[in-house]
């Protein structure tokens, strides 16, 4: 190949030439970087208003959440009696509380070994649950006592094998099966000081403990009937809590009362009988101040975001880089017509912000005038909680609000029930046929809710038929098949005719007996768990919100899809069929913010269609510019070539030129003249 140096023939300065005209052609790229770098601008700009909308999307859904301004405080005058916390359900006002006792869990102690590791023997332990009554109770001993079963709390087996063979090895095999019982060992300071002790983990006198056993050498230590053999003693006696409420009497099984005020949860620390102290629930105007504060916050965030992206600086005379964009003003605009409007269907004279002393200032930021906020909360703080969020009130105290689907509107809307949920259940075909349970009628085969597992019964004589009732239901609810599911049942009986009924509501609520050797004897001998007179399926509530049939499912009403009651979810706990009033459902300002929030950062909501646009206007000057850089070879090449062909024909020309001049200067003289 021939070695090329342009400018060598000709003394043209062919790639400064070229380069040159090069910069010329490439101009074009300078415009298309600016373009490229101001949409890079503007991405990186509503990258920073999709940012921040999101940030005022998680502070106001924070705020729309109803327990937000209805959370109300219970202080006991000495705390050191019982601590206490009100729900929103809670009642204000002043209570008298005497705690009178409290509730405890019993404890059994064994016998004294002279070491952990002493050999105890194998098989299994047994523990019941239940009431000890009558009798005598003498040096930890019982004698003439009943043992009635906690229906609601199923027998559970631990199993020692060889490896537990040992004080120490019965407490680590009791405490690993996590069956609601504790084991500890404790030395009393004797030769043989080493006694185990069972403590039930539930405190009250209804979960005392029975303990069989199938064994070889563990019922020497550990059986202990309270209406039978005790090889164990009682060393704490099972006592429920007492107390007294504004002079009426309560006992609880444990020391947590969720149920003795409404709405209010008391922690009972100590018993204080004769001095009762008083116990004030009060609405917390505390969180409802801090909850309107940060909501005010969240919106002047939000607004100064928008304003730094929008702003014109007057100094510099150089706008922002979202300055008169439309998108990014229409977001700005209906945050704010959102909070200009008021709140329809509340009831009361505080259905917009400014009622409640939330204003626009001239800035276009909210303050808040804490004032007339207090005002407000003391006039009707009910209403607070309407401003902000989603909620409805029923004129029926039996029919709950539970939420609302986003398509909703805001309304009163008559609710009416033409059925009402009911649980499924199996009933006997007739009386039971002996309280004696031994191995030939021990065991039951059931389905519940879908669910099936089979029981054994203590085999033993029971003295009622209530007790025989207790007996199944707590071995139902103890089957492993079906606790694990969140399946429990309640079994009752009257006249000697057992029935099983699931906890459950709705169509998918049953119950019946399937099989097992004391299905005859239980449920009587033309029992059949195929016939629907003796297995009743459950019901779904039915009815209509708003005129329109909604659907029902458990104890749960609907509201029909695109209808103004979209997703209106409804409990109806009982009462009748028929009319069952009104529900006035709200739509507050956090609420309609957050929906606004999630509609605006959607896929195709007005941030995501802009930064598509952008993102194709900037994937097209890439293209221009693959497409540009491309011709821009060309254009060189083209120009090297020409000049390439003008140092080629000039330097031809030079030669000739310098030929010629030689030549010219070896011409003969004229008349000899040199």
């Amino acid at each position: 190949m021939a070695i090329s140096s342009p400018g060598i023939g000709s003394n043209l300065d062919v790639n400064s030439i070229v380069s040159q005209l090069m910069a010329i052609e490439k101009r074009p790229l300078g415009l298309l970087a600016q373009k490229e770098a101001s949409f890079q601008a503007k991405l990186s700009a509503y990258g920073t208003l999709q940012g921040a909308l999101s940030t005022f999307q998680s502070s106001v859904n924070a705020l729309s959440s109803v327990s937000k301004y209805n959370s109300l405080t219970a202080t006991a005058a000495d705390t050191t009696v019982l601590g206490a916390t009100a729900s929103s359900s809670a009642v204000a006002g002043q209570y008298s509380v005497e705690v009178q006792a409290l509730a405890q869990s019993q404890k059994i102690t064994s016998a004294g070994f002279a070491s952990t590791s002493s050999a105890i023997g194998t098989g299994s332990l047994t523990f019941e649950f239940g009431t000890i009554s009558g009798g005598t109770l003498t040096n930890g001993v019982y004698s003439g006592a009943a043992f009635t079963l906690n229906p609601n709390k199923g027998a559970k087996t631990v199993t020692i094998d060889a490896a537990h063979d040992s004080l120490a090895g019965v407490r680590d095999a009791v405490n690993a099966a996590n069956i609601g019982v504790t084991a500890t060992i404790v030395n009393d300071g004797t030769t043989n000081g080493n006694k185990l002790v069972f403590t039930s983990s539930d405190t009250g006198v209804a979960n005392s403990l029975k303990i069989s056993t199938v064994d070889a050498g563990l019922s020497t230590y550990f059986a202990y009937d309270p209406a039978g053999t005790q090889n164990m003693t009682q060393a704490v006696q099972a006592q429920d809590a007492s107390l007294v409420v504004d002079g009426i009497g309560i006992t609880k099984s444990t020391n947590t009362v969720t149920d003795a005020i409404q709405g209010v949860t008391l922690n009972l620390l100590k018993t204080n009988t004769g001095a009762p102290t008083t116990l004030t629930v009060a609405r917390d105007t505390t969180s409802i101040t801090s909850a309107v504060g940060d909501f005010v916050k969240a919106y002047n965030d939000i607004n100064k975001s928008i304003s730094d992206l929008t702003a014109y600086n007057a100094t510099t005379k150089k706008g922002a880089i979202l300055q008169g964009d439309f998108s990014t003003l229409t977001i700005q605009r209906r945050i704010r017509q959102a909070l200009s409007s008021t709140i329809q269907s509340l009831s009361g004279g505080q259905t917009s912000l400014s009622s409640i002393g939330v204003s626009f200032q001239k800035d276009g930021t909210l303050a808040l005038d804490s004032t007339k906020l207090q005002s407000a909360i003391s006039a009707n703080p009910a209403d607070i909680a309407g401003l902000f969020a989603a909620t409805a009130r029923a004129s029926d105290s039996l029919v709950q609000y539970v939420s609302a689907g986003s398509a909703a509107q805001p309304g009163t809307y008559a609710v009416n029930v033409t059925q009402l949920a009911a649980q499924g259940y199996a009933t006997g075909a007739s009386a039971v046929g002996a309280l004696t349970i031994d191995a030939t009628n021990d065991t039951l085969s059931v389905t519940v809710d879908g669910v099936a597992a089979t029981i054994t019964l203590n085999q033993a004589t029971y003295a009622t038929s209530d007790q025989l009732a207790a007996e199944i239901q707590s071995k139902i609810n103890g089957a492993s098949a079906l606790s694990s599911a969140g399946i429990s049942v309640k079994v009752t009986q009257a006249a000697g005719v057992f029935t099983i009924t699931s906890d459950r509501y709705g169509s998918a609520s049953n119950a019946s007996v399937t099989g097992g050797n004391g299905i005859t004897n239980l449920m009587g001998a033309t029992y059949s768990s195929g016939s629907p007179t003796y297995n009743i399926v459950g019901k779904d509530v039915a009815g209509t919100i708003n005129g329109i049939t909604a659907t029902g499912s458990g104890q749960y009403l609907t509201g029909a899809s695109g209808t103004a009651v979209d997703g209106l979810k409804l409990q109806i706990s009982g009462g009748l069929t028929g009319d069952r009033g009104t529900v006035t459902f709200t739509q507050g300002y956090a609420y309609k913010l957050d929906q606004l929030a999630t509609s605006l950062l959607s896929s195709n909501g007005p941030i995501n269609s802009r930064t598509d646009g952008i993102n194709r206007s900037i994937n097209d000057i890439t293209k221009q510019r693959d497409d540009f850089n491309r011709r821009l070879v060309d254009i060189e090449a083209r120009y090297r070539r020409q000049f390439s062909a003008l140092d080629g024909l000039i330097g031809t020309m030079n030669q000739t030129s310098t030929y010629l001049a030689q030549q010219l200067a070896n011409l003969p003289k004229i008349g000899g003249v040199a």
